[in-house]
Parts: structure tokens; C-alpha cells; sequence
């Protein structure tokens, strides 16, 4: 097992790394019939993108994506759904005095360790670059979700110590989020966000931050007891990106300091709808939705690669020092919010086809 596919009755598969050809992904469980083309995909696929400001990586890449089968006449056919994304601005030479050498925060080690070797070139399968595939499984995803009302959207909430009061995440827009490079939908806070990270960037240094990602139109009754409950499937998602050191939904860890009396969200009644006054379970009871928004949170650590000298070792096992080169994002806050968004996409799109299997099986509408 190599660890390259996920989800079940929404699956993907991907392959790519940072310095190869191009970065694949191949979609079973599509639903037939969906509208789909290049301009479904380009807008999230162009939010994820380095380039796109001066706070993230400067590599050029139009992230241009190409739909190899699965789509006729414009829909989808209900077989497998592939897109690749080619590489066209790879400098594997800032990468040549390091292949030696590990750099701390990296995978580096860890790939020596399982493989016995290791592609250098900018991290390889472990490099964030990979991520541009389950972008564009993440907006294939989107478009079959908007069938039952539900959207998703993530924005930065914190970088460093700089944190956005957001009261309600429920009712934040993309437009409020797309305002800014740093994608806060807090006009201030943003602006003190950017002064912050370009600081950071001039020391030669990276920060790190909280992503808070949102899901508004769950109907209850998405996801499965015990092992398959929507908040582990959605916990494996967000760790399965790079960078994510800590996932939280709901209150989160403020649980932990909590009465029940005060934690508990209120059973009632409105408009003729079961709901909960309050929203501390973050749209989610015993691993399934209860219809109230899916909100969860994602620590991403700074970024390891940073032009600061750090003491490390050979694969020889010699001290050394390194000063990694090539292009990086100072903070990797900006450019996580569509990764984030396309995994939860993902999970749910599962999950919404698990369930209306299980619906058709009890013979209920």
C-alpha cells in the first residue's frame, strides 16, 4: 500500500512531485450528468497557485489544468475522471548543493529512512506541489456539493500572534475572503497580517498560523459511526496536507477547561426544523452532521524552508550547515486556505454519496 489514494465511494488517486513532468489526479465515484469544464477547476487552481503575490513563493506556474477523460459534451460521463497539471517553471539546480544534506522541518530524513533514497529536487512527492492535483479533485467535488446546497470556504484567521474576531464564520464570504493576498476576511486584521508576514520575510524567516474552514449546507445524517465518523475523516484529510501540525472543530480545545452545563448547545425547534442554539459541536454529534456548518480549525506550522543558515547533517552523518535556496512562501497560510477547502470538499462529496446509497437501501427519499 502506497498511501496515494483516499476516500471511498468519492475516491482520488494522485501522482507528481515538485521537479517532475506534472502532478495527476484520477477521480472515481463521479456522478454522471454533472457539468464540468477547464473554468470549473481554474479558479481554486489559481488561488492555490505560487506567484499570485508578493507574500508567497515566487515560482511561476500557470496551473493550467487538462481534463484527460471522463468528461463528454461538457458533463461527466460517470467514469473515471482524470486532469493533470504540467510543471513548467522547475529550477532543480537550487536544489543541488543540498541532496546531501537534511533540512530540518523536511521529510528529508524520514524518505531516506523508508525508501534508501531520495528526490532532492525541492522535496518531491513531499513537497507541497502534489497539492495542486487534490485542488482540482477538490473543485470537481465542489460542483457536485452545490447539487445538495452545500458550499465550502476557509480563510486565514491568525498569523503569528495576529488574530481576526470573526463572530459568526458561518457568514463569511469568498469575496471577503479574496479582498486580500492573505485571504482574511478582515479588512484591518489583514492589512496588519501582511506588515507582519513581509517583516518576517525580510528577517529572512517564516510564521505560521491558524486556517479556519467552513461548510454551510451539510444536511444532517452525513457520516458513519465509530471509525468513519465525518470528523475522523475529515481529521485524516486536513493532517494529510503538508504542514498541518494541529485540526480542531467546534469549541475545539477549549473544551478542555468546560462544564458540560456550559458546553452542551441547546436542543429546540425553528422553523419547523430541528437545531441547536448554539454551534460549540461545530456541525457535528457522534462523527455525523447535524446540519448546523462544519466548522474546523488548522495549525500550519512555518515553513521549514527558510535562506537562514541551520546546523543539520550528511547522509554521511557529518555536521554541517544549510541555507536552503530556490522560492518559498515566508508564510504558508494564503496558499493553504483552497488545500484545505478541497479536502474537506472531498470528505464531504464521500460522504454524501455513502449516505444516499444508505437512504436508497432503506428505500427513504
Amino acid at each position: 500500500m502506497s498511501g496515494n489514494s483516499f476516500g471511498q465511494a468519492f475516491r482520488i488517486t494522485t501522482a507528481g512531485e515538485s521537479h517532475g513532468p506534472g502532478n495527476v489526479v484520477i477521480i472515481d465515484g463521479v456522478p454522471p450528468g454533472i457539468p464540468l469544464d477547464i473554468d470549473d477547476l481554474t479558479p481554486d487552481l489559481q488561488r492555490r497557485r505560487p506567484g499570485q503575490s508578493k507574500i508567497v513563493s515566487q515560482r511561476k506556474e500557470p496551473d493550467e489544468a487538462e481534463i484527460l477523460s471522463g468528461v463528454f459534451e461538457g458533463k461527466t460521463t460517470g467514469t473515471a475522471l482524470a486532469i493533470l497539471i504540467r510543471n513548467v517553471d522547475q529550477r532543480s539546480k537550487d536544489y543541488s548543493d543540498i541532496k546531501d544534506k537534511y533540512r530540518p522541518g523536511h521529510a528529508d530524513y524520514p524518505f531516506d529512512a523508508k525508501y534508501g533514497f531520495r528526490d532532492y529536487r525541492g522535496g518531491g512527492r513531499s513537497s507541497a506541489r502534489e497539492t495542486v492535483a487534490r485542488v482540482a479533485a477538490g473543485a470537481v467535488a465542489k460542483k457536485f456539493l452545490a447539487s445538495y446546497g452545500v458550499q465550502v470556504l476557509g480563510y486565514v484567521k491568525q498569523i503569528g500572534k495576529v488574530i481576526a474576531e470573526i463572530e459568526d464564520p458561518a457568514s463569511v464570504t469568498l469575496e471577503q475572503v479574496e479582498s486580500s493576498p492573505v485571504r482574511c476576511p478582515e479588512p484591518k486584521t489583514a492589512a496588519r497580517m501582511i506588515e507582519f508576514i513581509e517583516a518576517v520575510r525580510k528577517e529572512r524567516d517564516s510564521i505560521g498560523g491558524v486556517a479556519e474552514l467552513v461548510a454551510t449546507g451539510v444536511p444532517p445524517g452525513w457520516g458513519e459511526p465509530v471509525f468513519d465518523k465525518l470528523k475522523a475523516d475529515l481529521g485524516k484529510a486536513m493532517f494529510s496536507l503538508p504542514a498541518v501540525l494541529g485540526v480542531e472543530y467546534g469549541a475545539g480545545f477549549a473544551v478542555a477547561t468546560a462544564r458540560g452545563s456550559d458546553n452542551n448547545d441547546a436542543f429546540l425547534v425553528r422553523q419547523n426544523t430541528i437545531t441547536t442554539e448554539t454551534n460549540r459541536h461545530g456541525g457535528m454529534l457522534g462523527g455525523i452532521s447535524t446540519g448546523l456548518p462544519i466548522v474546523m480549525r488548522c495549525a500550519i506550522k512555518p515553513t521549514s524552508s527558510i535562506p537562514t543558515a541551520q546546523p543539520t547533517v550528511t547522509r554521511d552523518k557529518q555536521p554541517t550547515t544549510i541555507a536552503t535556496k530556490g522560492r518559498h512562501d515566508p508564510c504558508l497560510l494564503p496558499r493553504f486556505v483552497p488545500m484545505g477547502e478541497a479536502m474537506m470538499a472531498l470528505v464531504l462529496a464521500d460522504h454524501a454519496i455513502r449516505q444516499a446509497g444508505q437512504s436508497q437501501h432503506l428505500g427513504s427519499d
